[in-house]
């Protein structure tokens, strides 16, 4: 499967202590880098988040952010710090009979106090297992949205493929035309310059024109070019770069055709080919 490197992807998960997101992103670079924005509680999670990373992917600048909103736990029933509350109550009584002031602590004083009223702490490992599973979750969405993208980019590459044997086509077609035509005009002129022409050096020169002109095998590579491609494409994975030396093959073959070009109809198919060329190299910039 061809998968694009332009994807995005986020999920929520809310349970008791809170909202855990992330958010998957990642634009085109010729390699992985994987840039993790955590928050300073689950800091310990930056190499694991990392290591997913790079096991499901190849290519791309990855922003990979995690966010914690953290919510005040409500317990089931109020549980009293007694020991700590008697401590706070001799400490008040010594004082006061210090500074022969009242020894006492208010009630509403005494609740308010932190550490009087326990309050159930949430186990960091709960959340920690909590947000790796559902970065698995995410990064299994984000790859599916590469994949889709992927897809499409495949679709707009097997196109211009088409469009490259359409053009093959027609200069096949026509080339034993152009050749003739050539091949008459040159002899015109020499029959101007002059009435005694060497037979035997005007072939040679014919021949030797004829294999200079001669574009079947550029036509050729250029049909086993978009073999490749197509093959590439159909064995999928991170076949990016690969593509993309392809593309540089077909666009040598298709300036090949141009400089040999002696007529209108293959310059034009040469340009046409460029063109179809750099239109998949642009979509190839997006595949892992």
């Amino acid at each position: 499967m061809i998968r694009s490197m332009t994807a995005f992807s986020r999920k929520e998960l809310t349970a008791p202590w809170g909202t855990l997101a992330w958010e998957l992103r990642s634009v085109n670079h010729r390699y992985l880098e994987v840039s993790p924005r955590l928050p300073d509680t689950l800091r310990d999670l930056e190499n694991p988040a990392r290591e997913a990373l790079r096991k499901a992917l190849s290519r791309g600048k990855v922003e990979c952010t995690l966010k914690l909103k953290a919510e005040q736990v409500t317990p089931a029933s109020l549980e009293v710090n007694e020991p700590f509350v008697r401590q706070l109550l001799e400490a008040a009584h010594r004082l006061g009979a210090l500074t022969g002031e009242s020894g006492t602590l208010p009630v509403a004083t005494l609740l308010n106090w932190p550490g009087v009223v326990k309050t159930p702490a949430t186990d960091p490992s709960e959340i920690q297992q909590a947000a790796l599973s559902l970065l698995q979750q995410t990064l299994r969405d984000f790859i599916a949205n590469r994949e889709r993208e992927g897809a499409e980019l495949a679709q707009s590459i097997r196109e211009r493929l088409r469009g490259i044997e359409q053009q093959v086509a027609v200069v096949r077609e026509h080339l034993p035309d152009i050749l003739q035509a050539q091949r008459d005009k040159l002899q015109a002129r020499l029959a101007e310059v002059t009435a005694n022409v060497d037979q035997d050096r005007l072939e040679q020169e014919i021949v030797y024109l004829a294999q200079k002109t001669d574009v079947d095998e550029e036509l050729e590579r250029l049909l086993t070019h978009v073999g490749e491609v197509r093959r590439t494409l159909d064995q999928g994975g991170a076949v990016g770069r690969r593509l993309d030396f392809l593309m540089q093959e077909l666009n040598r073959e298709a300036n090949t055709l141009g400089s040999k070009s002696i007529n209108a109809l293959t310059t034009q198919a040469a340009v046409e080919l460029k063109v179809l060329i750099e239109q998949m190299r642009e979509q190839i910039q997006n595949i892992e």
